[in-house]
């Protein structure tokens, strides 16, 4: 196996990263945990009483619960206000960029070829061959562009949540807020899921997990995953080379 590693991520976006998973799983757990209708709550019950007996009550919840999403936005909008040229439009174009009949193409034959194999894509009258990608495939850019669509409803619903007991009082307003922000939360969630199995779980995109943490991936997986990225990394070593 090639030894040799390729640099994708720089330390701010690790950072930004985990941050953003960490603020996630933290007001989901304390999102779900403000639910005390039984019969919204996915979890029984027992996950909102957990909550209320480590926070004491359900104010000091919605407080802390209040205070992460605060401070995930405020971060988030000085990330894109300080790093919009060199991170965030640069990633924007990346995840909004399709060409239609190719990602297509990959979408299938990859879905495919990871639940039956390659013999099924043969009899299904398919080449084993996939569509090759750049930095993202495409798989990643629908996550991406859903995520931050999610975001945005989830921030905005938020927002109008938090003040409601100020300004808005129970207008309908705040009440398709909640009903929205929770659809939104669900919806995110379920890419989410898929999202950690194709970068946790999966031994095929492993090397994109550590790649978090190192902010390298092998030279090999960068050829065989991200075609196009590693095409170009090399176009560019090779200027650089002889100039």
């Amino acid at each position: 196996m090639n030894s040799k590693v390729i640099k994708r991520h720089t330390k701010v976006t690790i950072f930004m990263h985990w941050f953003n998973a960490f603020c996630w799983f933290f007001l989901l757990a304390t999102g779900l945990g403000l639910i005390k209708n039984e019969d919204l709550q996915l979890t029984g019950g027992w996950w909102s009483n957990l909550m209320y007996s480590i926070f004491g009550s359900g104010e000091t919840l919605l407080l802390v619960h209040e205070i992460c999403g605060l401070t995930w936005l405020v971060v988030f909008i000085v990330y894109m206000i300080f790093g919009s040229r060199k991170y965030v439009i640069p990633f924007l174009k990346q995840v909004f960029t399709y060409s239609p009949a190719t990602d297509l193409k990959w979408l299938i034959k990859k879905n495919i070829q990871m639940t039956l194999g390659n013999k099924w894509l043969k009899r299904l009258g398919f080449t084993p061959d996939i569509p090759e990608q750049g930095f993202y495939n495409v798989g990643q850019k629908l996550f991406a562009v859903a995520s931050i669509l999610g975001a945005i409803v989830i921030a905005v619903t938020g927002i109008i949540m938090f003040l409601s007991n100020i300004l808005l009082q129970n207008t309908v307003i705040v009440q398709w807020a909640i009903v929205i922000h929770f659809v939104a939360v669900g919806v995110v969630t379920g890419g989410l899921l898929v999202h950690i199995y194709m970068a946790a779980i999966s031994p095929d995109e492993r090397p994109a997990f550590f790649s978090m943490f190192t902010g390298t991936v092998p030279e090999d997986y960068a050829e065989h995953h991200h075609k196009l990225w590693y095409d170009e990394i090399k176009g560019a070593e090779g200027k650089e080379h002889r100039a």
